[in-house]
C-alpha cells in the first residue's frame, strides 16, 4: 500500500503548482493561477456563492407551526435533526483530515471551505431547535446518535471507513473514505431531506426546509468535489483502479442502501401522511445508482434510473438566491437579529 505523506506547512524548493494531488511537491503558496487541477477555481467560485449563515432566516412561522405537527411529525423531525447533526459534525473532522493529505494548496484550500460549510450546517440545527424547543429537548437531540440503535448502525458503517483512513492513511484507505463520504453526504441525508421537503409540499416548517435546501445544495457541491478527488487520484495511481474494487465499491453502496431504507422505515414507515415509504425506498435506490455511477462503477440495483419522487425536484434543484420555491415568487428574507431568532414574530 502507498502510504500518504501530509503537505509541507512550506517548502521553498518546489513549485506552487503542485507536481500531484497526494504525496507530489508544491511549495504550498496558493496562486489560483497557476494549480493544478483547471476545475479547481470554478469550483472555489460556485462554493463561495453558496455562502449562507441560519441569521438570514426567519424562524417566526416555524415557531408557530411546529406545534401544529403530529406527534409522528415531531418525532420524525426531531429525529433527522439529530442524525444530520451527528454525520455532519463527523464530516467536518474528516474534511480536514483529507486535506492534510492533498499536495495541491488549492485542494486544500475547497476542503478548508467545504469544512466551513459543515459548520454552518450544524450551527442550523442548533439554531433550529432552539426556536422550537427547550435547551432539555435539544440536548435530547443531539444525543440521539448514543441511544438509537437504527442511528447506531448507520453511523458505525460510515465511521469504519473514515477510522481506517484516520489510523493507516494510504491511498486505498483515501480511495474507501471518499466511497464512504458520497454515502454519508450523496445518500444517508436523502430520506431526511425527503421528509422536510414533504412538509414544505404541505406548508409547514418551511423556513427549516429552506436551511434544508441550502444544505442539500452545498452537500451536492461536496459530493462532486470529492468524485472528482476519487478520480484524480486513480488517474495518478491507476493500479487501485481493478475489478475487485469496482466489486468492493458496488458491495459497500448495497450495504448503504439497505441502512438507509432501514433508516426511513424508522422515521417515516407507515406514519406520515402522504409520504409513502415505497416511494422513498426507490428513492434511496435511486440516488444509489447515482452516485455509484458518479465514482465510475455499475449501478447496484437493476432499474431505478428515474428519480421516483419527482416532485422533490423542485426542492432540490431550485436556485434559492432567485425564486421562492414554494410560492414560486421572488424571495427575499428577513435578516433578524441574532439574539431574538424570530421571536418577534410570534
Amino acid at each position: 500500500m502507498t502510504k500518504l505523506e501530509k503537505r509541507k506547512l512550506m517548502d521553498k524548493t518546489a513549485p506552487n503548482r503542485s507536481t500531484g494531488i497526494v504525496n507530489g511537491s508544491s511549495s504550498n503558496i496558493l496562486n489560483w493561477d497557476d494549480v493544478r487541477f483547471s476545475w479547481a477555481y470554478p469550483k472555489y467560485k460556485k462554493m463561495l456563492g453558496n455562502f449562507w449563515t441560519p441569521f438570514e432566516i426567519n424562524m417566526g412561522n416555524d415557531i408557530k407551526e411546529f406545534p401544529t405537527l403530529t406527534a409522528n411529525e415531531k418525532e420524525a423531525f426531531m429525529k433527522t435533526i439529530g442524525l444530520l447533526a451527528m454525520l455532519d459534525s463527523v464530516q467536518t473532522d474528516y474534511a480536514g483530515k483529507v486535506a492534510d493529505y492533498l499536495t495541491d494548496s488549492s485542494l486544500n484550500a475547497l476542503m478548508i471551505i467545504l469544512a466551513q460549510q459543515e459548520v454552518i450546517h450544524n450551527h442550523s440545527y442548533s439554531y433550529i431547535l432552539s426556536s422550537l424547543v427547550s435547551k432539555d429537548e435539544q440536548d435530547k437531540v443531539f444525543d440521539f446518535w448514543r441511544t438509537e440503535p437504527v442511528l447506531e448502525k448507520r453511523n458505525d458503517f460510515v465511521i469504519k471507513g473514515y477510522k481506517t483512513f484516520s489510523e493507516e492513511p494510504n491511498i486505498d484507505h483515501m480511495l474507501n473514505s471518499i466511497v464512504y463520504d458520497v454515502i454519508l453526504e450523496g445518500l444517508f441525508f436523502y430520506s431526511g431531506f425527503a421528509f422536510f421537503y414533504h412538509l414544505a409540499r404541505n406548508q409547514k416548517m418551511v423556513a427549516t426546509s429552506t436551511m434544508i435546501n441550502y444544505i442539500n445544495r452545498d452537500e451536492q457541491l461536496h459530493v462532486d468535489l470529492f468524485v472528482k478527488i476519487y478520480k484524480e487520484l486513480l488517474e495518478e495511481y491507476p493500479e487501485y483502479d481493478t475489478p475487485e474494487r469496482a466489486k468492493q465499491v458496488e458491495d459497500i453502496f448495497r450495504e448503504a442502501a439497505a441502512l438507509e431504507i432501514e433508516w426511513a422505515h424508522e422515521v417515516i414507515g407507515d406514519k406520515i401522511d402522504g409520504l409513502d415509504v415505497d416511494d422513498v425506498e426507490d428513492y434511496i435506490y435511486f440516488y444509489t445508482n447515482v452516485r455509484c455511477s458518479q465514482l465510475g462503477y455499475e449501478r447496484p440495483f437493476e432499474g431505478y434510473r428515474k428519480n421516483p419522487m419527482k416532485w422533490i425536484k423542485a426542492y432540490e434543484d431550485v436556485d434559492l438566491g432567485k425564486t421562492d420555491f414554494f410560492e414560486q415568487r421572488s424571495r427575499q428574507y428577513v435578516k433578524v437579529n441574532v439574539q431574538d431568532n424570530g421571536f418577534d414574530e410570534l
